[in-house]
């Protein structure tokens, strides 16, 4: 529940006008309140998720983002920055259990850009062991010359880069506990799926592959990430990576939940969105939390 410019551009779309910061927090509060008690732990940002924080359940730990939303479009190669008002000192004293960050990272740019994203990285490692904070890494894949992310060219691509980008920050050099990943396949063009759109990238069987050669480099726990789309379109995906037999550690999801929810909130308001959430809300991450019985713990890893 860290989305930020997202959110508020969705939530101003719905809504017919601009949303305040009394709005996103609401919006992040009721999402808190009504999933945490199905959740082992909720992923939130300083901005606008440190009130909301107080609403979760007893049973969920804190994860507090420490990017900027977003990355530096002003030179090329998605550059990252961090919250310029935090720390991880500061994060922990917010109560945060765990710091997430977020970066756009293929292994396919320049030198140079890399080189920039790898020391950036491993800084934050440094200031997450010193200060006794587990270091959850997200990485978002992206085609350095520019093509359709969403298409099928890129379909083809994208378990190079997933697999690049996990062998790359298993490095102890980096510091990082959990690695948080991409599905290694765009589902849309996996033949034999329910989420099957027609155009074959892969078979199901050479998917089934592709979970595993990508898991076999990794040499840190990692949890799958959602990227946004449907609820069953994610629930498929973890389906096969059950069926794949891979050791992932669980997910970190947001959108496959609480998204089609934003239109209710927009329209009726908070009690209704807060309704929605506990029928169909709830309904969606009892999905998610079903297809995680081939999960197995993060802490297997560590003694």
């Amino acid at each position: 529940m860290d989305q930020r410019g997202s959110l508020k551009k969705a939530l101003g779309t719905a809504k017919g006008q601009e949303v305040t910061d009394a709005m996103m927090e609401e919006f992040k509060a009721i999402v808190t309140e009504v999933l945490t008690p199905h959740a082992s732990a909720i992923l939130l940002d300083p901005q606008w998720g440190i009130e909301p924080s107080r609403k979760r359940s007893s049973n969920a730990g804190l994860l507090l983002a420490y990017e900027e939303s977003g990355y530096d479009n002003t030179r090329p190669g998605r550059l990252p920055d961090l919250l310029p008002h935090w720390s991880v000192r500061r994060l922990r004293s917010a109560g945060a259990d765990c710091v997430k960050v977020l970066i756009y990272y293929t292994p396919y740019d320049s030198d140079d850009v890399n080189e920039e994203k790898h020391a950036f990285i491993e800084r934050i490692g440094d200031e997450c062991r010193a200060n006794d904070v587990p270091f959850f890494l997200e990485f978002v894949g992206y085609d350095h010359e520019g093509g359709d992310e969403k298409g099928a060219a890129f379909a083809e691509k994208k378990p190079n880069v997933v697999e690049g980008s996990m062998a790359e920050f298993s490095k102890d050099r980096y510091g990082v506990d959990v690695m948080k990943v991409e599905i290694p396949v765009n589902m849309k063009f996996v033949e034999g799926t329910g989420s099957f759109q027609g155009t074959k990238v892969y078979a199901k069987d050479e998917a089934l592959g592709l979970f595993r050669k990508t898991a076999e480099v990794a040499g840190k726990p990692f949890i799958y990430l959602s990227a946004g789309v449907s609820n069953a379109e994610f629930t498929e995906s973890l389906d096969l990576a059950c069926e794949s037999g891979v050791g992932f550690s669980g997910v970190l999801c947001g959108r496959a939940t609480w998204k089609d929810g934003i239109p209710i909130y927009a329209e009726q308001g908070g009690e209704a969105f807060r309704d929605w959430l506990r029928t169909e809300g709830v309904r969606n991450i009892g999905n998610v939390n079903e297809a995680l019985q081939g999960a197995t713990s993060c802490l297997n890893h560590y003694e």
